[in-house]
């Protein structure tokens, strides 16, 4: 027998639909005779509800998207673990959208969502973007988003972030204790706010020891690999290079040290790196990477639990919401 319908249940059983409907969901509005005829029909003619038809009745998906620049970067895939630590034990499925740092890409996929079927957004912008206007199309459809680590300030919504200036200001602290004199700080975005709050955090650390940044002090990086090569060859082949690097990301890591093996430059003797990172690798890498370790599994689940909150609480407001859980320095022979 091939898949019956609710409606042909309801016939062979010479009940309403609306009937199945609620002894499937064991209302107290039919009887207990009632409700066991119904149950016996469905065993009997291997009846299985729709869930997509029980969730339009609902106005509801089970679904939410998750908007990432990446899945490579270990901060993002740990921040997915979170994120499906909360969601799964809800009911809830995740679809993954992937901008690769790319504002057109993900002014698409927001419009996709907009137009599509999702209950709610957790979101991390990427680094070409500039404006917010995409983030209000979607809230204007009612559709709740949550920030995490990349987020857009003035977008009224929850946030959850790390404590980025202070955690670049310790980075760049250790490395002034450590006796370096010229440290470069590496940068991917002009926008992003988290990359912003690290370079203040950096150059705060400099002020307070009276060295003075200069225009070669902040490196202006970007999302290509052989581009970033030939920056990195540049700068540590300079007169007056840097004999420390602090890295606003993880994927700048392999860069550098393929670099100074190829100049014969020596880690951490002649230079000592810091990268912002959850690398699994960092312990294992030679020398062993020093680095600011984001709490990114705290940080989706702390933002899916909002985003839940938000769903299951329609009046609930989170739009002024800010949650910062702290960054760790995790020091190891890099820096030494």
């Amino acid at each position: 027998m091939g898949d019956i319908t609710i409606k042909e249940l309801a016939q062979k059983l010479n009940v309403s639909i609306a009937t199945i409907s609620k002894a499937l969901n064991d209302s107290h509005e039919i009887s207990a005779a009632t409700k066991e005829k119904v149950l016996a029909g469905v065993r009997k003619y291997n009846y299985t509800p729709n869930p997509n038809a029980s969730s339009l009745r609902k106005k509801r998906s089970n679904t939410i998207a998750i908007v990432i620049p990446e899945v490579a970067d270990s901060f993002f895939s740990q921040a997915l673990k979170g994120i499906e630590s909360i969601a799964q034990n809800l009911g809830y499925h995740v679809l993954i959208y992937l901008t690769y740092e790319s504002f057109y890409k993900e002014r698409l996929i927001l419009n996709d969502i907009k137009n599509g079927r999702v209950d709610g957004v957790l979101m991390s912008i990427s680094s070409e973007t500039s404006n917010s206007l995409h983030i209000k199309a979607l809230r204007d459809r009612n559709i709740p988003i949550v920030f995490f680590d990349r987020v857009m300030e003035e977008t009224e919504t929850a946030k959850v972030v790390t404590d980025d200036y202070q955690s670049s200001y310790k980075a760049t602290q250790h490395l002034l204790e450590r006796g370096c004199q010229h440290i470069a700080y590496l940068s991917t975005s002009k926008h992003l706010m988290i990359s912003n709050e690290r370079k203040d955090g950096y150059l705060q650390a400099l002020k307070e020891h009276h060295i003075k940044a200069s225009k070669h002090t902040v490196v202006q990086c970007s999302n290509h690999a052989e581009y970033n090569f030939t920056v990195l060859q540049k700068l540590l082949q300079q007169e007056d290079r840097p004999d420390g690097i602090i890295a606003s990301i993880e994927r700048l890591t392999s860069t550098i040290y393929l670099v100074c093996k190829e100049l014969g430059i020596a880690i951490p003797g002649q230079l000592k790196v810091i990268t912002f990172s959850n690398l699994d690798t960092a312990p294992i890498l030679s020398p062993s990477l020093t680095t600011v370790s984001q709490p990114a599994f705290e940080m989706g689940r702390t933002a899916a639990s909002i985003l839940f909150k938000a769903l299951q609480k329609k009046k609930l407001n989170i739009k002024n919401e800010k949650i910062v859980i702290p960054s760790v320095l995790v020091k190891r022979e890099s820096t030494n």
